[in-house]
């Protein structure tokens, strides 16, 4: 930051309140969404209620053994995130799959500080306050509180606190917060690797080596030591990339003999295509002009080489990580822009515009901004099948063990031993709740609610409530095992 920029003097008063008021109306906006969505059996066992067995377990200090994934399921075995046991204590306040996505909203609100003072330094206050604004009302943001809680949400402010100490070249800084970054997710070791080499544009050399080395080591012993530690021996393989080929080496090798072919895997899908263009174009290309879209680079091309369909489209939690990236290089670009062009009205013009974009989308296009449900009022209303699902959960006892659908999963983790339909075998469950207005059940192998039902009664299960708007609840009368009845301290 030179010394006449438009950040020259110290934040005032007036301006931190200014910012304090754009934060405290984003989140609210956030929990009151995010309230709504749990009330109305939207949430969801993946991913809520996994994350909430696993802190749930952080707290009483055991291992995170989480029977959504399956019976002993130990969650290090499915991905490295560590992080997570730092919310432990917030479930001696209050033990609610609510206070996860609570800790969610709090994370992602406070990116807009460091994304407040980089974008200071380069449009001042009214330009970063709109900066800061457009951010939180963003689309990946909204995809991510409407997915519920997720491990990436620690890593959104330390990339946002990353890039902004490299400007402030506070070079010791950067390394830090990057090594931090695998405790969020195994694959978080390969954005090191980016910030070490964001760190050689800066030509600090030896840290640009010592970043190389800790991406590259902490991703190797987090997949090749630590999450097959406590995986159990059928856990599935998420080598997910078999486009490239089926194993790293032959990925690696695939991308350098097939250049074009490998760009051609970045666009072969409309989702891939959708996902470039709603991540770049309203940034008006900018963040490809900045060494900072290096630090996102990992995460972009991880998902877009992924096999799996649903990590190329833009309604969940992938994305919110990348928002705060794409945001500062945009203002890095543009900042250079106003000063070769003498443009200053593009301090607070484009800004503004992307404020005003998000406000519009939100608005009318509900599919990639969801609060607009919320601001609109069109999820105020618990509706009926909702309400059948709170009657069906209200039959459950406590301290049994339950299979359930998805969406009925975050409502039982608190005061049962819950899975999803035959993930925890034939012989635990005394209780089920079948969701038939969904076209399968979620796990490992999904059930359609028909086999579920079939299942259940060759199981001998008898039928409890049937069809109460598509909501069928079911149970049999076998002793509770020790494997649920000592998985919680129920009341």
């Amino acid at each position: 930051m030179s010394v006449d920029s438009p950040a020259a003097e110290p934040v005032s008063r007036a301006q931190k309140l200014q910012l304090a008021a754009v934060m405290t109306a984003a989140a609210l906006l956030y929990t009151v969404h995010s309230l709504l969505r749990f009330r109305n059996f939207e949430a969801k066992g993946y991913d809520l209620g996994i994350f909430d067995q696993a802190v749930r377990q952080y707290a009483l200090l055991k291992p995170p053994i989480v029977p959504v994934k399956g019976v002993d399921f130990h969650l290090l075995g499915d991905h490295f995130h560590p992080i997570i046991a730092a919310l432990a204590p917030l479930y001696w306040v209050w033990p609610d799959p609510r206070m996860l996505n609570l800790a969610m909203i709090v994370l992602l609100v406070s990116s807009a500080l460091p994304v407040y003072l980089f974008a200071r330094g380069h449009l001042g206050h009214r330009g970063a306050l709109l900066t800061a604004s457009a951010l939180l009302l963003w689309w990946p943001f909204q995809a991510m509180v409407n997915w519920d809680f997720h491990e990436v949400a620690f890593g959104v402010p330390l990339m946002a606190w990353i890039i902004w100490a490299f400007e402030r070249r506070r070079h010791w800084l950067v390394v830090g917060l990057a090594v931090t970054l695998l405790l969020v997710r195994e694959d978080m070791g390969v954005t090191v690797l980016a910030v070490g080499i964001v760190m050689a544009v800066h030509r600090q050399w030896a840290k640009a080596a010592l970043l190389a080395v800790a991406g590259v080591g902490g991703y190797l012993v987090t997949t090749s030591v630590l999450i097959p530690l406590f995986a159990p021996p059928e856990a599935m393989s998420y080598w997910q990339y078999t486009a490239l080929g089926p194993t790293a080496g032959a990925a690696i090798l695939f991308m350098l003999s097939h250049p074009l072919r490998t760009v051609a895997l970045l666009f072969n899908h409309e989702l891939k295509v959708l996902l470039w263009l709603m991540s770049f174009v309203p940034l008006a290309l900018l963040p490809f002009f900045s060494p900072y879209v290096i630090l996102g680079a990992p995460i972009l091309l991880s998902r877009l080489f992924n096999d799996r369909l649903n990590t190329w489209a833009p309604v969940y939690q992938y994305d919110a990580i990348l928002a705060p990236i794409l945001i500062m290089a945009a203002v890095d670009v543009l900042s250079k822009i106003i000063r070769r062009t003498g443009r200053t009205g593009l301090r607070v013009g484009a800004p503004a515009y992307l404020l005003g974009l998000a406000l519009v989308c939100t608005l009318f296009i509900h599919a990639v901004f969801p609060f607009g449900r919320t601001v609109t009022g069109q999820n105020w209303t618990m509706p009926d099948v909702a309400q059948a699902q709170q009657r069906a959960v209200d039959r459950i006892p406590n301290g049994v063990c339950v299979e359930a659908a998805d969406t009925a999963v975050p409502h039982l983790v608190d005061r049962t031993y819950v899975g999803l339909h035959g993930d925890i075998g034939d012989d635990l469950s005394s209780w089920m709740i079948i969701d038939f207005n969904a076209e399968e059940l979620g796990g490992w192998d999904p059930l359609t609610p028909a086999q579920a039902l079939e299942r259940a009664r060759g199981l001998g299960f008898e039928v409890v409530t049937e069809d109460d708007h598509g909501i069928w609840v079911l149970r049999r009368d076998i002793p509770v095992s020790p494997v649920c009845a000592d998985y919680l301290p129920y009341d």
